[in-house]
């Protein structure tokens, strides 16, 4: 889905990995390559029985510092499933797909079309 400033928007599907085949569906959510993590509402996480288990301090471009908890989900996007940690965002902030998120999934965005296409094999080391 694209956006007039250049951006665009994907639906995403989250889930709990302690209660497999419940998910709840994220429309719209921003993609957002400056984000390391994938911010999700509270309130949606929540409802999944996801635990809070870290937190993080964000700056933010005024340079003001935000915290937030994090935890743990599978992540579902155009038919492909990553585990990740995402940020338990409050009212006010903004849904996102990190880059975090995006490289677990292994997409890439093509910067023409705007769409997320297969980042192809990941890179791997070998032996001699």
């Amino acid at each position: 889905m694209h956006d007039d400033m250049g951006t665009f928007r994907v639906d995403i599907e989250i889930e709990n990995p302690a209660r497999p085949h419940e998910r709840r569906t994220l429309r719209s959510v921003l993609v957002d390559i400056g984000a390391e993590l994938s911010w999700v509402p509270a309130d949606v996480l929540e409802s999944l029985g996801v635990e809070r288990y870290q937190q993080w301090r964000f700056r933010q471009a005024d340079g003001t510092i935000l915290e937030r908890w994090t935890g743990g989900v599978f992540l579902y996007v155009a038919g492909k499933r990553a585990a990740d940690e995402v940020v338990f965002g409050e009212p006010g902030d903004l849904v996102l797909l990190g880059s975090r998120s995006l490289a677990g999934l292994t997409f890439r965005i093509e910067p023409v079309t705007k769409q997320l296409v297969d980042a192809g094999p990941a890179p791997a080391a070998v032996t001699a």
